[in-house]
Formats: structure tokens, sequence, C-alpha cells
């Protein structure tokens, strides 16, 4: 085979080249060289064509290079090009509107210059006009009291006595009619207001006392409930502080100044004689549930008073206290119908006068509440003041509280009208009975007299407050101790309190040691 193209190349790069020299020059070109101190090795043929053929792809990329760069140029010097032109069209099209505004502008100026000249003349012609009246009005008033011989001061005083003098006596009657009108139509509707309060207020009333009686039909039970030397009758009234009486055939009486107790104790006594098992221990369980449960009722009624008189957001202690309005009489009058009733009669009455009804309601409902609280000393008012004051209630409602007994000065119509609403339901036939009310304090002082001694745990008036029951801790107090109790209590009773008759005081010290078999 002949030799490649490549092989040919390579054989032309190593063959040395033949210089044409003189025969001296040729001389020394056989002489050997001399040989350099440094010299570099040269290059393979294979080398330098691998480096011309780079230098060669290196010059193609360049060219590619520059050529994409001018075309890029190129584009980018077009749309400069593009983007001035549109420039330049939309500042031409502005330069337009702009130039078209102004002479709108010029325009409306020229329009407006034009009606104010125009107003300006008009309003000199109405001046004319004016003047010229007004001297027509001149030489007519002259003319008039040149004819009549008065002046026109002196005539307008002629006119205005001649009307004072007519209408002075109508006027008076007119105003005396006026107010005997305005008299009967107040009285007639002072009538209305207080008949329709009084309808609105109107609620079912049953007079309860202070004894509540059980029915039975076997005069056996009553030697149950005695038990045997009488230890059941004395742990029930012990339990429940209420006086026991079994003379009278086939009724139960149970006594006590007390009406929440009296309760407890009624409810107590029908769940056992219900049971059948009547003796100490099961009493003392019974009395104790049956009081849980009174609360819970008392706290239902508490709501259901709240909502009969649309308050329904009543904090859940308020609640509780308004309950026991259920079982607490005052003068004999039940607090819960009490309350109602005043409620009712305040709403209906604040209507009426355009006052504030919120506020009326809620005094209405609040005013009483401090007779059902025990705990502490004071007025039922100072009790009630102290109590919605704790609870941020408005002071509106608070002054009304502390002003329905007349005890400081009205300082609202509102507070009128609490105070009105509570006379009229106390005021009516039947409502109330003094010696009730005097009746339950005296029961009250007489037990207050033995719970403040150190070691009474318990103390009970009962049989209308002939005798009271003292229970001591039997921890605390031996039985000489009692003894002594028994003397100081007495003592206490004769100097402190007021009372008819005699008065018997029995103290209890009882001992009991408990144990549970498991």
């Amino acid at each position: 085979m002949g030799k490649s193209f490549f092989s040919k190349i390579l054989e032309m790069i190593q063959k040395p080249k033949t210089k044409h020299l003189p025969p001296k020059k040729q001389e020394e070109e056989k002489k050997p060289p001399e040989q350099p101190i440094h010299t570099q090795p040269t290059p393979p043929p294979q080398d330098n064509f691998k480096a011309q053929r780079a230098i060669e792809e290196a010059r193609a990329q360049a060219r590619e290079i520059i050529i994409e760069a001018r075309d890029e140029a190129f584009k980018i010097k077009k749309s400069g090009e593009e983007e001035a032109r549109k420039f330049k069209g939309e500042l031409l099209s502005l330069e337009q509107k702009i130039a078209q505004k102004e002479e709108n502008i010029d325009r409306k100026t020229g329009a407006i210059e034009e009606r104010e000249r125009q107003m300006d003349e008009s309003r000199k012609l109405q001046e004319a006009k004016f003047a010229e009246i007004e001297n027509i009005k001149k030489e007519q008033i002259a003319k008039l009291e040149r004819a009549a011989g008065l002046t026109r001061d002196e005539a307008k005083k002629l006119i205005m006595d001649a009307t004072q003098k007519t209408l002075k006596e109508d006027l008076a009657k007119a105003i005396k009619e006026s107010e005997n009108e305005a008299r009967e139509e107040a009285d007639k509707k002072a009538k209305e207001i207080l008949v329709d309060a009084m309808r609105h207020g109107a609620t079912d009333y049953v007079a309860e006392y202070t004894v509540s009686t059980i029915k039975i039909t076997d005069e056996d039970v009553k030697g149950k409930i005695i038990g045997k030397e009488g230890r059941n009758i004395r742990s029930f009234e012990q339990a429940t502080g209420v006086d026991v009486d079994l003379d009278e055939e086939n009724v139960i009486r149970l006594s006590c100044f007390d009406p929440v107790r009296r309760e407890i104790a009624r409810v107590s006594l029908e769940q056992l004689m219900k049971d059948g098992r009547i003796q100490p221990s099961r009493i003392e369980e019974v009395v104790e549930h049956t009081t849980k449960e009174i609360e819970k009722i008392m706290f239902v009624e508490g709501e259901n008073l709240c909502h009969a008189v649309g308050v329904y957001n009543m904090p859940s202690d308020k609640t509780a206290l308004l309950g026991r309005f259920k079982y607490r009489f005052s003068y004999g009058q039940n607090m819960i119908v009490h309350t109602l009733e005043e409620t009712k009669i305040g709403i209906a009455l604040a209507r009426e006068l355009n006052a504030d009804v919120n506020i009326v309601r809620l005094a209405c409902l609040l005013h009483d509440v401090g007779k059902v609280i025990t705990s502490e000393e004071g007025t039922h008012v100072d009790l009630a003041v102290e109590l919605l004051k704790k609870d941020n209630m408005p002071q509106a409602v608070i002054d009304c509280v502390s002003e329905h007994h007349e005890d400081k000065p009205f300082s609202s119509i509102e507070s009128v009208i609490v105070y009105i609403a509570d006379a009229i339901s106390g005021s009516r036939p039947g409502a109330r009975y003094e010696n009730i009310e005097e009746y339950i304090k005296r029961m009250k002082d007489l037990e207050d007299v033995a719970t403040t001694k150190e070691g009474v745990q318990k103390a009970y008036a009962i049989q209308a407050g002939r005798e009271i029951r003292v229970v001591v801790d039997p921890g605390k107090l031996d039985d000489a101790a009692s003894i002594m109790l028994a003397k100081e209590i007495k003592e206490d009773i004769q100097k402190k309190l007021t009372y008819p008759g005699q008065i018997k005081v029995t103290v209890i010290r009882e001992l009991r040691t408990v144990d549970i078999a498991k």
C-alpha cells in the first residue's frame, strides 16, 4: 500500500531542507557544531501537529464567537431602536393630549369669566331694584304717618297694647283650663300606672307560718319515730333543729322559726317513714342527704326567679342566695313571692315613666338579698350593698338598693321606683304580719347567744322559743364544762333578751366512737 496522506506530511516535516551555500560556508557547515550549554528538546512532530490543530480549532471557535457577538449586538441595537421609536410615539401622543386639555381649559376659563360678568350685571340690576323698592316703601310709610298723625313706632305700640289686652284674659283662661286638665289627666294617669303595675305584679299568695304538718294514716308510725326510750326523736330533733309534736291524731307537726331547717326536717321525715328504717345513724344520713337536695332545689328556684323577671346572666352565688327566698319570710310574706311581685311592679312603672328598666329590674331583684346573708352582722340593706360592691355591680343599682328604705335621700328616679314598688308589694292587704318578723328575730337572737360560746357545735331554738338545745363538742368540753356552759347561756339570755315566761337551756354532750370492720 502506498503511504497515507498523514505519513507524507510527517516525512515532509522531518526531512531537513537543503540549503545552497558557498564553498566556504559549506566547510563551516561540515564542522561539528559547538555543543550549547543549555538546549531544549525539540518537540516531536506529532505534538506539533496536535498543537497546530488545537490552534486551528481555537481560531474557528473564535470566529464563531465573533459571529455570535455580532448577531447579538445587531439584535440589541434593533431592539433599542424599536423602543426609542415607541417611546417617541408615546411622547408625541402625550404632548397632543396636553395641548388639547390646555385648549379645553382656556375655553372653560373664558366661559366662567363670561358667566361672572353676567352675574355682576344681574346683581347690579337687583340692587338698583331693591333701592327703588325701599324708596317707594319709605314714601308710603311717610304718607300713612301724615294721614294717621302717628309715627311708625307709636302705631306699633298701640297695636301691641291692644293685642296684649285682648289676649291677656284669653291666655289666663287657657292656662287655668290647661292646668286643671293636666292635673286631672295626671291623677288619672297615675292611677292607671299603679293599677297596671299591680296587675302585672299580681301573684298567687299562700300564707306560710312557722309550722309544717305531715299527715299519717297509721299511728304506729309515731312509735317508730319516738324509738326506744325516745332516742330516735331526740336524734331527729338534734340533727334538724326542729321541734317535733306528736300529740295530735294522724298529724305530725314540725315547729321551727327557720323555714329552711323546717323544710329539711319535713322532707327527711317523709323519707324516713317511706323507708321504714328509723334509727339514729339512718336519721343523720337522711338529713345530710336532704340538706344537699334542698340546696339544689333552692338554686333552681333562684334561677326560676331570675328568668321570671328577665335576668339570664346572674352569677351562680347570687342565684343561690336568691333561691333561699323560697323558704324565707319577711313579716309573714314569702320572700320569693314578694321579690317577684315587686320586680314586676317596678318594671311596669319604669316603662311608663321612661326610666332605665334594667337598673330597676336588677335593684328590685336584689334589694332584699341581705336578709339571707347570715354569716355577717349588719342590717339587710348594708349587707346587700356590701355584697353588690364586691361584685362590681353598677353604681345606679347599688344606690337603688341602699335607698329603698329611705335610709338615704333618693338619687334618681329609679331609686324612687324601687321604693314605691317595694311599698306597694309589702303594704297590700294580707301581705305581711308584723309579729312573725319579731318572732323570727327573737329565735335568731336566742340561738346567737349560744353559738358564740366556745365549744358549741350547734344551737336550736325550739318550742316557740321556750327551749334552746345546745350541742357541744365532747372533745373540747367535759361534763363539768357543759354544766357551766348551760349556766353561762342562761345568764346571757337573762341579760340580753326580753321574752315572755321562761326559757329552758339544754346542753347535749354526746361522745361517739366509730370504727369499721373490714
